[in-house]
């Protein structure tokens, strides 16, 4: 029997707490769970600093994988199956992108991104595609399958229904981070009747849409999402512990780039510094290695580096305060300049951070990036907007919410053993904003 339909003697489970069992009979999903790029899943966390704020978001992206995968898998096999509109022939297509559609997250994946301008969605494709234990399995269903398994995460496939089940506004990826998302930090907002979304998906030629008297179940999941960007998300403590993370990783670069003699030489981060990563130095991080680096380089000679490695092992992070950089941008460089007076390097110790969403949005002609919206299917074939019928969803479409805090470290500033008067004009600038 040709490898693309061979099946495993016997159904294999993993238990989930979200989905009770994630199953698997396809002998080329076995073997792809199998794969070491896989297995260094199980060493990025899912989250990554939010356990910092949510002590039980320790669950990591080999989680969240079996779970966008068991969701599409009960799509096909129970929704989609023996529709005209779907093509039997995408299925293990559709289970393969989905289990490995985050393949390519780095530690600390989105910090981590933004310092070194990385994307992880094309080194998800370049693992796939490229000599890897995954590609070897992928090669084995026929030489173009890695290819087309790439474009599905790269959203270029040519059947844009696949696509949409992956990445969409409303898609397998979020439902399963929502719900499991949720559950390992025990907020309740994340919450949302998936039996009901499941029952209701319908396969359409260009994406999944929803019967129209599935349309609660769906407004209910927007808000969902919504809710957890804002309590979960972007919580400012956890920000807070994100600025410290990419501060570090700035710093060791910086004095890389200034020959500074480490005692712990960052050597798994020296093509990254030198911007020459490879593909198989991206695959040996993960986050057992950035905190190995991390907690020996708090015993390194430069202040910065050690206190910032301190701090981020400690947790003792960065204070916040409401701040807008339009209408307070004079005020940050008044307290720029007072923390250089008292010898607080202000590149590593006033950070503005944002955070900014859009809980959903339509298409607008002009506009440059397309959404695609989500529609209900009415009773007579007609397709219609959810905001056109949804008053909820239509109250927040478009409206994208942002979010700025100023962290600072507070017992710097209480410190008055150095400059006390620069200190105390610091601080009462700071309560005043």
């Amino acid at each position: 029997m040709e490898y693309s339909k061979q099946k495993l003697t016997e159904e294999k489970v993993f238990k989930d707490p979200v989905h009770r069992y994630v199953h698997v009979r396809d002998r080329v999903i076995w073997d792809l769970v199998a794969t070491k790029e896989f297995q260094r899943l199980r060493r990025i966390r899912q989250l990554g600093t939010t356990y910092f704020t949510f002590h039980g978001a320790e669950h990591s992206r080999f989680n969240h994988s079996l779970g966008v995968y068991e969701i599409i898998r009960r799509i096909i096999d129970d929704v989609f199956d023996g529709r005209p509109e779907w093509n039997p022939e995408e299925r293990l297509l559709s289970l393969c992108a989905a289990l490995l559609h985050d393949l390519g997250h780095g530690p600390f994946s989105h910090s981590f991104e933004k310092v070194f301008q990385l994307d992880h969605e094309e080194f998800t494709q370049e693992i796939i595609v490229g000599k890897t234990e995954v590609n070897k399995v992928l090669s084995k269903v026929s030489p173009d399958f890695p290819k087309k398994v790439a474009e599905v995460i790269a959203k270029t496939y040519e059947n844009k229904l696949v696509v949409s089940l992956i990445s969409s506004q409303l898609d397998a990826d979020r439902m399963d981070y929502l719900l499991r998302d949720a559950y390992f930090t025990g907020v309740s907002y994340g919450h949302f009747d998936i039996e009901r979304l499941l029952r209701v998906m319908r396969p359409r030629e260009e994406q999944v849409v929803f019967k129209y008297s599935g349309m609660h179940a769906v407004e209910d999941y927007i808000l969902s999402r919504y809710q957890m960007y804002w309590q979960v998300y972007f919580h400012p403590v956890t920000r807070s512990a994100e600025v410290i993370l990419t501060k570090i990783l700035h710093r060791a670069k910086a004095l890389h780039d200034e020959y500074y003699s480490f005692k712990q030489h960052p050597i798994h981060f020296y093509s990254l510094f030198e911007d020459e990563m490879t593909l198989e130095d991206y695959l040996k991080l993960d986050e057992s290695v950035i905190l190995y680096y991390f907690q020996m380089w708090q015993e390194e000679e430069d202040p910065i580096l050690s206190d910032l490695c301190t701090r981020f092992m400690n947790r003792n992070l960065f204070k916040y305060v409401d701040f807008d950089p339009a209408k307070q941008f004079k005020v940050h460089s008044q307290l720029e300049s007072l923390f250089e007076k008292a010898g607080i390097d202000p590149n590593y110790y006033l950070v503005v951070d944002s955070s900014s969403d859009l809980p959903y949005d339509f298409y607008r002609p002009g506009e440059e990036e397309e959404r695609l919206p989500i529609h209900l299917l009415k009773s007579n074939g007609e397709l219609r907007e959810l905001s056109r019928s949804s008053d909820i969803v239509d109250a927040i479409s478009g409206k994208r919410r942002t979010d700025h805090k100023l962290y600072f470290p507070a017992d710097f500033i209480k410190d008055e053993t150095t400059s006390s008067e620069v200190k105390q004009k610091i601080r009462a600038i700071l309560e005043s904003l």
